[in-house]
């Protein structure tokens, strides 16, 4: 008999979020190097693509403070009840919840009007070749928001707006995303690499 389907919401008080504001190693992973939280700076950061919202409480962990932009309408109240409830569980998590903002809306239109120094793109990733399926929530976000065939577009408009860099969270094995410029150099980790794109 076929498992019902868990419905998808956002967690940051529990489950794979949790574990790795504990255990996930600080400004020593990938994500927060690729975004240039090293040596005592921290960037403002938008994250344009805010999905789950899991690396955007991690910056935020990190002492970010971090701009959501989510366009898609179910997406976005996951969003905001995930983050409602965090910040009622108090202590830690309403600190890092009050270092996240989140904005309804498309990040194309919406970065030309924002300040930052790092923006992250993290688009849906191309459908896996392989047989192995992406993990359920993972599908269940695509099933929400669809495919992002204007991923090229947000990147050339990220890269024209943010003051120091443009990272695309992006499949280690995947091909460049056509039509945007060679990234400066790139942070490879198994199954996911961080192109950077330096601005400033």
């Amino acid at each position: 008999m076929k498992q019902a389907a868990t419905e998808l919401r956002v967690d940051f008080v529990e489950g794979a979020v949790a574990h790795r504001l504990r255990f996930g190693g600080g400004r020593g992973q990938d994500l927060a190097k690729a975004m240039g939280l090293r040596g005592g700076k921290t960037p403002t950061i938008i994250d344009a693509t805010a999905g789950l919202g899991r690396d955007s409480f991690l910056l935020a962990s990190l002492g970010a403070q971090v701009t959501l932009i989510e366009r898609s309408e179910k997406m976005h109240e996951l969003l905001v009840q995930g983050m409602k409830r965090a910040a009622e569980e108090g202590g830690q998590f309403r600190e890092i919840i009050g270092r996240m903002t989140l904005l309804k809306g498309d990040a194309k239109d919406l970065i030309p009007e924002l300040s930052c120094d790092a923006i992250l793109i993290d688009p849906m990733h191309p459908v896996r070749k392989k047989s192995a399926l992406v993990k359920q929530d993972l599908r269940q976000v695509r099933e929400l928001v669809g495919t992002d065939d204007d991923a090229p577009d947000l990147v050339r408009i990220a890269i024209k707006h943010a003051r120091k860099r443009v990272v695309l969270k992006w499949p280690a094995k995947a091909d460049p995303i056509d039509g945007v410029m060679a990234c400066t150099h790139q942070i490879r980790g198994k199954t996911t690499r961080y192109d950077v794109f330096m601005v400033g």
